[in-house]
């Protein structure tokens, strides 16, 4: 008998998009994304601690969910083509989509910004890329200039389709809690996502499907963190390639975003952000790219400063796989010796780094 298959976020949540029998779905089976009891990290800080593990999407992050309703909405219009500025992750994904849709795609990057992982991606999927020296801003305001110029759709998170498809992070947590967290903890760079989370918790709460709203918590690098020091940095700087923005698309909107959940933004530096990445790599089991590991950074340092209230439910979304930047990891990791081919050579590597035979 033939199973009943998870068909992708706009057929789970057709009701609650701008969608309508006349929109072509473009899907990649984008969405339910596994959300993980934490094993270590709650029962360190005394909270219920859950991981939203975005990188388990089709492209390996979070933007999968904006794109399949961008993409659609794109080829319903009739569009020439897709185009985006990223720092990797949105052109994975805006390349992928645009594959599946048939359509040309152009994504204009930072050169030497973007994670190699994420720029293999981009080029297997056949898009035009085209790198700027010069930070993620000024490649964004290029490809606004480009999308005018080549009659192209802009696929960035100020499209609102996107921000439609990114509110179903939200929803996928509340139906599988059965209510809002008291806490979502979350990256924070172009700013698209938390505006979406908090957009996508309150339609939840307008329809009575949940009781309560949330905190959302934005965390940015240290080098990269506009929205906590209120101002724009012209060279942001942080290993977390993901979140190395200086001048967030969707700022006022991310702003008003952690004004009303009662929630704020931090930063963390680039240390937290690889401890909390080692965290969730050597103790959950789950392996997030540097930018992903900011959220679970930031709830650290906030149980740290006794400023985690006892007793509540924390989520933390982790936005992208671990391979995306493999670089930021690899380069912190030996690499494994090199033994002859016997078993007493395997054994004494066993031994060297902590095991003990049995019996012994």
């Amino acid at each position: 008998m033939r199973r009943e298959h998870w068909r992708g976020i706009i057929e789970a949540y057709r009701h609650l998009l701008p969608i309508d029998p006349q929109t072509p779905v473009i899907t990649l089976f984008e969405g339910n994304t596994p959300l993980v009891a934490s094993r270590t990290v709650g029962s360190r800080i005394k909270r219920d601690v859950w991981f939203k593990v975005e990188g388990a999407n089709p492209t390996g992050s979070f933007k999968d969910r904006g794109m399949t309703v961008a993409v659609s909405r794109a080829m319903q219009a009739s569009s020439r083509g897709v185009i985006c500025a990223s720092t990797g992750n949105t052109a994975a994904s805006a390349s992928a989509y645009a594959a599946r849709a048939g359509l040309p795609c152009v994504v204009i990057v930072p050169a030497g910004g973007v994670a190699a992982g994420k720029l293999v991606q981009t080029l297997a999927h056949g898009a035009t890329v085209v790198a700027v020296d010069g930070t993620f801003d000024q490649a964004g305001a290029l490809t606004r200039k480009a999308a005018v110029q080549f009659d192209l759709t802009s696929v960035n998170s100020i499209n609102p389709d996107r921000i439609h498809g990114q509110q179903t992070v939200a929803w996928e947590i509340c139906d599988t809690m059965g209510e809002a967290p008291d806490l979502v903890a979350l990256p924070v760079g172009n700013a698209g996502n938390i505006t979406a989370l908090w957009q996508g918790f309150q339609a939840y709460h307008g329809r009575d499907v949940i009781h309560r709203l949330p905190r959302l918590i934005g965390m940015q690098a240290a080098g990269a963190a506009p929205l906590v020091e209120g101002r724009v940095i012209p060279e942001p700087r942080t290993l977390a390639s993901a979140i190395r923005i200086g001048n967030p698309a969707s700022w006022q909107k991310a702003v008003d975003a952690a004004k009303a959940s009662g929630g704020v933004f931090h930063a963390v530096d680039d240390s937290e952000i690889l401890e909390a990445q080692r965290l969730l790599a050597e103790e959950e089991g789950v392996f997030a790219e540097p930018a992903s590991a900011a959220g679970l950074a930031g709830v650290m340092r906030l149980w740290a400063m006794n400023r985690l209230p006892p007793g509540e439910t924390v989520v933390v979304v982790l936005t992208g796989h671990g391979l995306k930047d493999a670089d930021a990891w690899s380069a912190r990791l030996p690499l494994p010796a090199r033994v002859p081919p016997t078993s007493e050579a395997v054994a004494a590597a066993i031994e060297q780094a902590g095991h003990s035979e049995r019996g012994r």
